[in-house]
C-alpha cells in the first residue's frame, strides 16, 4: 500500500518522498492564521504512522484488520513551509506486539511520530494507537 492507496490523503496531498511522506505548504491547507492547518498535520501523522507499521510488517499487510483505536497530539511551532512525517517504535515495543500476535492472533502497537518543516523545525508530536488482528 502507498500514499496514493488512501483517498483522503492524496486529496488533501499528502506526497511520497525520500523523507518518506510531505505535506507541501499550500494555501488549501491553511487554517486562519495562514498555517498549514492542525487536522492536515494530524492526517500526514496518522498516513504515517499506519504505511510504517506496513513497512515494519509487510507480512501482515492483506492478512489483517489495523484500526486506529486512539491517538495524542502536541502541536509545537506553526507550519508556514512544508512539513515532513518521521516515525519510530521501540525495539521493545515491536517485540510485545510480536509476542502478543503469536499468541492471540491480535495486539496493540504504538507508532511514534514527529512533523518536521523544511528547516528540521520541530512542529508537532504524536502517538498513534492501533490495534491489530487476523483476518
Amino acid at each position: 500500500m502507498t500514499v496514493a492507496d488512501i483517498p483522503f490523503a492524496s486529496f488533501i496531498g499528502v506526497n511520497s518522498c525520500e523523507e518518506g511522506l510531505s505535506l507541501d505548504y499550500n494555501d488549501h491547507l491553511q487554517n486562519h492564521v495562514k498555517t498549514i492547518h492542525a487536522s492536515a498535520q494530524f492526517t500526514l501523522a496518522e498516513t504515517k504512522s499506519g504505511l510504517y507499521l506496513i513497512e515494519l510488517f509487510p507480512e501482515l499487510e492483506g492478512e489483517v484488520i489495523s484500526l486506529l483505536r486512539d491517538a495524542t497530539i502536541k502541536y509545537k511551532k506553526p507550519a508556514v513551509q512544508k512539513i515532513f512525517a518521521y516515525a519510530t517504535i521501540s525495539d521493545e515495543v515491536i517485540e510485545k506486539f510480536n509476542m502478543q500476535f503469536q499468541n492471540k492472533g491480535r495486539g496493540s502497537i504504538t507508532v511514534k511520530i514527529q512533523i518536521k518543516d523544511i528547516n528540521n523545525v520541530l512542529c508537532s508530536e504524536s502517538e498513534f494507537n492501533w490495534f491489530v488482528q487476523k483476518r
